[in-house]
């Protein structure tokens, strides 16, 4: 069911499916709670699913000119304080990632476990900023040229033409990021603090699900990430990008129930 809450007297949209332990799912750049149409289906079989449209993603709108990772964290806890849920379990894909672990610095004592699902605690690079100054003016000059681009790059070169099916359903969601939305991301993601060190300070299991072939995140630096986290799991795909959930849907959402069990 499609409800809505209050963050800063903007509605904030989100789906609730399901029964039981929560799982909170937070989409990535170009994203919203759509994209995790077969994760939401899997999964709410057995746990109650919130997933949420984040500030200028999906249905919610924007509520800055940048959109800081701790805003966003912050919009996420006004969702669960409305439907009054104290202990879940969030998984957030890239972006989505990114918001999570904002939240878990924030509001360590409601997280029962984390995945970070192509996602990275360390901050941008140098150059990585410069890119994304470079893609806030690619924004401006030609909004759909750009998001078309950016979502072609989220899939492994080798999937392109396996997934064409797959590549339509993430670009269309894309085109209903307002321009507005993906600018405010962008400043968001070039701004935040590195944040490794929860990785190796929290005593919730962690999951971190690596693409080998991902264009957006070096599997390398993902790897070595993952020798930080004290209660680990690693889902390593060797033939997909940076949307796993889309490139081997089945191999992901087994994996994801697996770690869902060992959280509680």
């Amino acid at each position: 069911m499609i409800k809505t809450a209050k963050y800063k007297n903007e509605q904030v949209t989100f789906l609730d499916k399901g029964k039981g332990k929560v799982v909170v799912l937070l989409h990535g750049f170009l994203g919203s709670h759509k994209i995790w149409e077969q994760t939401i289906n899997d999964l709410s079989r057995s746990y109650r699913v919130i997933a949420i449209d984040l500030p200028g993603h999906g249905e919610t709108e924007c509520v800055g000119y940048a959109h800081s990772m701790e805003l966003m964290a912050k919009c996420v806890k006004s969702v669960m304080d409305f439907l009054r849920l104290k202990k879940y379990v969030i998984i957030g894909h890239s972006m989505g990632g990114y918001v999570g672990l904002a939240f878990a610095d924030l509001y360590p004592d409601h997280l029962k476990g984390l995945c970070l699902y192509h996602s990275t605690a360390y901050a941008d690079s140098d150059e990585k900023k410069k890119d994304r100054l470079r893609a806030i003016n690619a924004v401006k000059a030609n909004r759909g040229i750009y998001t078309k681009a950016t979502i072609k790059n989220l899939f492994a070169t080798k999937n392109l033409k396996y997934l064409k099916d797959e590549i339509a359903f993430a670009t269309s969601i894309a085109k209903e990021t307002g321009k507005k939305g993906i600018i405010a991301a962008l400043h968001g993601m070039r701004d935040r603090p590195r944040r490794d060190i929860i990785l190796g300070l929290v005593e919730y299991p962690i999951m971190m699900v690596i693409g080998e072939r991902d264009n957006v995140l070096p599997y390398e630096q993902l790897l070595e990430q993952s020798q930080y986290i004290k209660n680990k799991t690693v889902l390593y795909l060797e033939h997909d990008g940076h949307l796993g959930f889309l490139e081997s849907p089945k191999e992901s959402n087994k994996a994801l129930r697996k770690f869902l069990r060992k959280c509680f």
